[in-house]
């Protein structure tokens, strides 16, 4: 099976799929429980998800082992069972995917500061090399080190895969603080210092998920273009801005068409590879394919 870059290369762009969580609720995945122990419990549901991704032609399915790390784990009681969880999680997908699909396994943040000693730097490389090697085992071809925040984090967790797999490795940051100087993490990296510090920890693959939508993800994917012009590119923004009720509930405003709509401005700027994050589904990921193969028999007509 090629690469995702292998495929980048030959394709020119790929679809990849939308958000987990709510599928996971909607299952029934209560406040406070852990998403990863349902890859044990409850297969069959985490398996339909990443089929359904499959069945709308996503060329790229996750893993649901976003906080599979020991470190996220830890409060569940679950940090010895880290190299089960995630293993079984890319099985699972592993087994949609076949060999034709893409499985990209996600690792998410620990949620521990460096820089305020909640952790040290051999923990987050240990934490984050183990959850690896557990996915790799497990079936996937790939990780995203995705909705990042801190260079310090993302670089350890970069470099841990590296070191440790054959894994190709997106590196994913969430920018959701608008400067005047252009979009930064919440912790105040920018796209530049992003672009540079992945780069040089060896990342295969460079994006942005979750927070935005893909109206404000198009100024980040050109100055990310900018920032790396010749390395594939990854987004995966949300359904538009999130709504909160009354009532605590959370809507997100874009429907499939409209994100659809939103794909050659997406190109143009710089993406390779397009999904969704937060308030995306199935549908979205459709209309995103059919977006994805209008393009593709315009410039052949071109």
């Amino acid at each position: 099976m090629k690469s995702i870059r292998e495929d980048v290369a030959q394709k020119g762009i790929l679809v990849s799929d939308g958000g987990w969580g709510t599928f996971l609720v909607a299952a029934g995945l209560g406040p406070g429980e852990c998403p990863e122990l349902w890859n044990i419990d409850h297969p069959d549901v985490v398996r339909s998800i990443a089929k359904s991704y499959a069945d709308a032609g996503a060329d790229i399915v996750m893993t649901n082992s976003f906080g599979g790390s020991r470190i996220t784990l830890e409060p569940h009681g679950l940090a010895d069972r880290a190299s089960e969880l995630n293993e079984v999680a890319a099985r699972l997908s592993r087994e949609v995917a076949g060999e034709t699909i893409h499985v990209l396994a996600s690792m998410g943040p620990t949620g521990k500061l460096l820089m305020m000693g909640d952790v040290t730097e051999e923990q987050l490389y240990n934490a984050f090399a183990e959850q690896a090697i557990a996915l790799e085992r497990g079936g996937a071809d790939a990780c995203s080190v995705e909705t990042m925040a801190a260079l310090d984090e993302a670089a350890i967790a970069v470099r841990a895969v590296k070191e440790n797999t054959a894994l190709e490795v997106v590196a994913s940051f969430t920018f959701n603080m608008h400067t005047d100087t252009g979009y930064r993490t919440m912790m105040g990296v920018s796209i530049a210092d992003m672009a540079a510090g992945m780069l040089s920890e060896g990342a295969d693959i460079l994006g942005a998920n979750c927070s935005l939508g893909p109206i404000e993800r198009i100024e980040v994917i050109r100055d990310l273009r900018a920032a790396a012009p010749t390395i594939p590119i990854l987004v995966h923004p949300n359904a538009g801005m999130p709504h909160r009720a009354d009532d605590g509930c959370v809507t997100y405003p874009e429907t499939p068409e409209m994100m659809a709509s939103r794909v050659p401005e997406l190109v143009k700027a710089g993406a390779n590879i397009i999904g969704g994050c937060c308030g995306t589904g199935p549908g979205h990921i459709r209309a995103i394919v059919a977006a994805v193969r209008d393009g593709r028999r315009s410039t052949r007509k071109s």
